[in-house]
């Protein structure tokens, strides 16, 4: 079973440091990995559309209009970190405004990465770029090594791109539909010399 104090050990021992048992231990260790543990969890969740993070959803409409531009805004899910998918059209336009869509509709099906708080629901790829990640960060108030820094950061960026690949392969790739722009470009032939 995976947990945070687990997460954040994997990320002390790449540095070369010592174990905690809780969050809340009275050490640098654990007060820095209770420090930025949140934060990057949620960064490197909004960095891939991950399968085990994704979730579907109809949004509320919101009895407010906004001021100009848009028609309708509706209430983005409390645990929303990014959007993969709307069901508009191709040419509807919509724009992510603090924690609301706002379009031209009066109703908004989306797909989203959502803020998943368990460590047991995560891909264990995922764990082990989310370790680097915090190493990364933690090494140079922990060691005061800019190259160790560097090296773990290269390692998180290693990690991202195998669990992203990985996690990519899981399933049918998405029909990709061509717009107008791509259409063009599509039917474009070069002129024979």
């Amino acid at each position: 079973m995976a947990s945070e104090v687990q997460i954040c050990n994997l990320a002390l021992a790449k540095i070369g440091d010592e174990q905690i048992t809780s969050l809340t231990d009275n050490s640098k260790s654990a007060r820095l990995c209770n420090l930025v543990y949140e934060s990057f969890r949620d960064s490197v969740l909004r960095a891939h559309p991950w399968n085990f993070a994704i979730k579907r959803t109809a949004l509320a409409k919101s009895a407010d209009i906004p001021a100009f531009d848009y028609t309708a805004q509706f209430a983005l899910p409390t645990d929303f970190l990014r959007i993969i998918s709307t069901d508009l059209l191709n040419d509807e336009q919509y724009k992510i405004e603090g924690k609301f869509l706002l379009a031209h509709s009066s109703a908004v099906k989306i797909r989203y990465v959502s803020k998943v708080t368990d460590p047991n629901e995560f891909d264990s790829l995922f764990i082990e770029a989310l370790a680097a990640r915090i190493s990364a960060e933690l090494s140079i108030a922990i060691t005061d090594n800019r190259t160790l820094s560097v090296d773990l950061f290269n390692l998180y960026v290693s990690k991202l791109a195998e669990a992203r690949s990985i996690d990519a392969q899981e399933g049918t790739p998405d029909n990709i539909t061509a717009d107008l722009w791509l259409g063009s470009r599509l039917s474009y032939t070069n002129p024979v010399d």
